[in-house]
């Protein structure tokens, strides 16, 4: 297993993300498959695992506190987050912090991070109203959290706002980063700005949850004629062991297949050359159906709705690659009058684009696929109300 340094501790380059963890028909966790997993994953030099208060509607905490209570506690290390992106009418961080080290049985998290610090929960966070910096900093002068960081999917500039605050408090980051979105999403950007900081990176969706691991056949082939004994799968994770800043790479695996062939990625590193990644650069370019805005901003000076096209274009972009409610949340919480459905079709924004890209019907299209994804409003309903029963069932 490949190690990386992180403040004297020796961490995996694979970890155990636990937010796509093996099902039964009944939909309920499967807990004896997670059990193997994990004793393979230790066995093997993964030491690292990850968890968060919504992954699987509150029961991933319970299922890996039960999990891992069957090992010796210095052998891994335990992540939890705070759960302050969810839209609530209040925030209470010593209520949820007591809730998840009582749900994962532990005294102490190793990690703790603030759960994605995004444009809509940054001021959350920040706010001394709540006092969910001050408590967490609190709680780890206690030695109840040995590391404290964030986690986000939040755009450059808020990235940067945020940073400007709290880079003092901030150990570590946990960025989405891959192939694909070092250009769709300035991951790029993101990592320069955390090695600039001196923030170690630790990376979720390294494969895009999976959209990475199915390529078509031209793009496979490509990849096959170059290393014909290295899997997709491979490729995806090898193109993340030389970014620098990198220190461990979360997979949500989700069965005993996923993690051998992941564990054995992992064994011994294996550069990729310059070549291979231009590749990978090359195919990540031809699966994206985007539109060719590039932000020149000319759109919105007459726009008389004064919609940010630039965003909402982006968003549309990361939506036809693969849509997710993380990539519409940023949409969601617009006032009515910025999202898409706004835009009056004038036509203004059109006659003056130098890509000449017709920017009313992309919105159009955007509103119309914005309207397929779940809200997020709904998805932190759903898991509050499945928390509070998992409450009352502890009680």
């Amino acid at each position: 297993m490949i190690y990386r340094d992180f403040k004297g501790k020796k961490i995996s380059m694979l970890s155990f993300g636990t937010m796509r963890l093996p099902t039964l028909e009944n939909g309920q966790i499967d807990e004896e498959q997670v059990l193997e997993m994990t004793r393979l994953a230790l066995s093997r030099g993964v030491n690292y695992f990850d968890t968060a208060y919504p992954y699987h509607n509150g029961q991933s905490e319970l299922v890996m506190g039960r999990v891992l209570k069957n090992f010796d506690r210095d052998s891994f290390y335990l992540a939890d987050k705070y759960p302050g992106h969810q839209i609530s009418e209040s925030y209470n961080p010593a209520e949820i912090f007591e809730e998840q080290l009582k749900k994962c049985g532990v005294d102490y998290f190793d990690f703790y991070l603030l759960h994605n610090v995004y444009e809509n929960s940054m001021d959350i966070y920040l706010d001394e109203k709540w006092g969910i910096l001050e408590y967490f900093r609190e709680q780890k002068r206690l030695g109840r959290i040995k590391h404290l960081g964030f986690s986000t999917h939040a755009r450059l500039k808020t990235l940067e706002k945020f940073l400007e605050i709290a880079h003092e408090d901030m150990e570590f980051c946990q960025i989405q980063l891959n192939y694909m979105d070092w250009s769709l999403q300035d991951a790029k950007g993101k990592v320069e700005l955390l090695n600039q900081y001196n923030i170690p990176i630790f990376v979720m969706e390294p494969l895009r949850g999976g959209k990475l691991c199915s390529l078509s056949y031209e793009n496979e082939q490509k990849l096959k004629s170059v290393y014909p004994d290295k899997s997709v799968t491979s490729w995806g994770f090898r193109y993340l062991e030389d970014i620098e800043g990198v220190t461990t790479i979360l997979s949500g695996m989700s069965n005993i297949e996923q993690m051998c062939e992941n564990i054995e990625t992992f064994e011994s590193e294996n550069h990729l050359t310059e070549n291979d990644k231009a590749l990978l650069y090359e195919i990540a370019e031809s699966m994206k159906n985007s539109v060719p805005c590039t932000a020149c901003r000319y759109c919105t000076k007459d726009c008389p709705m004064t919609l940010d096209i630039p965003t909402l274009i982006e968003t549309y972009n990361d939506l036809e690659f693969f849509a997710t409610t993380n990539s519409a949340m940023i949409i969601e919480f617009m006032p009515e009058n910025k999202k898409p459905s706004a835009c009056i079709a004038c036509g203004k924004c059109k006659k003056i684009c130098p890509q000449m890209i017709d920017i009313p019907r992309v919105l159009q299209k955007l509103d119309e696929k914005l309207k397929t994804i779940p809200k997020w409003r709904e998805i932190c309903r759903v898991r509050e109300e499945a928390a509070k029963k998992i409450r009352e069932q502890n009680k």
